[in-house]
């Protein structure tokens, strides 16, 4: 093998590394963990291709952005596990906490959302 023929594989096998690594961390990296809770808007499925498991849930309070205005603060994620999206739908309207991973981006059979709940740590009835 020559010189320029060594060059060139080395130079193509760190670049497919290279690919390979940026990839993985923009999509299967998990960026962040976190429980977060509040009233269950909404579960549905859709997607034109792959149909995946997309929800809302409206957490109390209310986040200002902009200098007087008052927003309600909703968290959207996607559902990986579908025993935890039949949970969800027969119990819309509940108080939850869900565990969810935060992803740098979404992939289209992982849901729309960066945010993917993995499991629900409580739920209950809303007074």
């Amino acid at each position: 093998m020559t010189t320029g023929k060594k060059i060139g594989t080395i130079a193509a096998i760190i670049g497919t590394l290279l690919v390979a690594g940026l990839i993985y961390f923009n999509y299967f990296f998990i960026f962040g963990e976190g429980v977060k809770a509040g009233e269950l808007n909404y579960i549905v499925k859709k997607g034109y291709i792959f149909k995946t498991d997309e929800g809302k849930l409206i957490q109390s309070g209310v986040r200002s952005k902009q200098t007087g205005t008052l927003q309600n603060n909703e968290f959207e994620f996607s559902v990986a596990d579908a025993k935890i999206t039949e949970q969800l739908m027969g119990n819309s309207g509940k108080f939850f906490e869900l565990h969810y991973k935060e992803y740098k981006h979404g992939l289209p059979w992982r849901g729309f959302s960066k945010y993917v709940v993995d499991s629900i740590y409580a739920s209950k009835e809303i007074p």
